[in-house]
């Protein structure tokens, strides 16, 4: 999916959460993990998590698994890619 083209808000990224088990989120040098299958977060926590000034699903978003990870902070890929 392009996000330029087609821009997710909030119904689609709470879709998007909740089929994940785990969230990361970075915002420059803070990371953000919740469990969301342990310790289910409100919507209004994961929106304000995951979507940005505009309303619209932060970049890069990336789902790979169970895990969907919002936004970018080197240790926090390389925690989970590296």
């Amino acid at each position: 999916m392009n996000a330029k083209k087609e821009k997710l808000q909030g119904p689609a990224a709470l879709k998007m959460a909740s089929e994940s088990n785990e969230l990361f989120v970075g915002k420059g040098k803070k990371v953000v993990h919740l469990n969301l299958k342990k310790e289910p977060a409100s919507n209004e926590e994961i929106l304000k998590l995951m979507l940005g000034p505009t309303g619209n699903l932060r970049a890069p978003t990336l789902r790979v698994g169970k895990k969907l990870v919002v936004g970018f902070n080197e240790e926090m890929y390389q925690g989970l890619f590296g």
